[in-house]
């Protein structure tokens, strides 16, 4: 008990029920992966889900993907993985004390998901012009296949909701620069960095899936 008093007394980022500070970050590290699973399995049957009705409406699916722009959809692929080299490097600099790089590193990641939203919201646009809308506000005229609108109910599930994901990201980058600005972390705990950059992989590790899925159907 004497040593985590001890050892509390010295590191003021521990808390009070975990011994020593690499513990601290295990545990943290746990629960992370832990949540990352249950991300995955949300979307996992998304992916089940959009299969299944794709093997059953084939060319519905294959019709209407061709409304998509395959070039904005590469561009913001092209951007969230820069998103993620910015977001290593912001970690590899806290965890050598260089603050300020650590800050642009986290700024430039902030303004790549920003542009992502952005060209999202431009084919957010052009879908709602079309009438290319999920369920019953399906409006697009001259279909030659029926059941595209299936499509874009999965379309727009599954893009809104890495969307959100893209905003929390924002969110929690933003506190980082905040907390590393102030100077809360060091090479010594930088463990909020490491977990807010394992969440930011998954976000663009989905879109990797979510890109062919709903782009370069064959």
């Amino acid at each position: 008990m004497s040593d985590q008093v001890v050892a509390a007394g010295h590191e003021p980022y521990l808390q009070h029920h975990f011994a020593k500070p690499e513990q601290q970050a295990d545990a943290s590290k746990i629960g992370m992966w832990l949540f990352l699973v249950t991300e995955i399995l949300l979307f996992g049957g998304l992916f089940v889900g959009f299969a299944l009705m794709q093997s059953r409406h084939p060319l519905a699916f294959l019709e209407a993907h061709k409304q998509l722009d395959k070039t904005l959809g590469f561009i913001n692929t092209l951007v969230l993985l820069t998103s993620s080299f910015t977001m290593v490097m912001a970690v590899h600099s806290v965890r050598h004390d260089r603050r300020r790089q650590a800050i642009a590193f986290l700024a430039l990641t902030l303004v790549f998901a920003g542009a992502f939203l952005g060209v999202k919201y431009i084919e957010y646009a052009h879908k709602f012009h079309e009438g290319l809308l999920p369920g019953r506000f399906y409006s697009h005229p001259g279909d030659t296949v029926p059941g595209q609108f299936m499509f874009f109910s999965f379309y727009f599930m599954m893009t809104g909701l890495h969307g959100f994901h893209i905003i929390a990201g924002m969110v929690l980058i933003a506190w980082l620069i905040r907390r590393t600005a102030r100077g809360d972390f060091s090479a010594q705990y930088y463990t909020p960095v490491d977990l807010v950059g394992l969440y930011w992989h998954l976000v663009d590790m989905i879109w990797i899936y979510l890109f062919p899925l709903l782009y370069l159907i064959r």
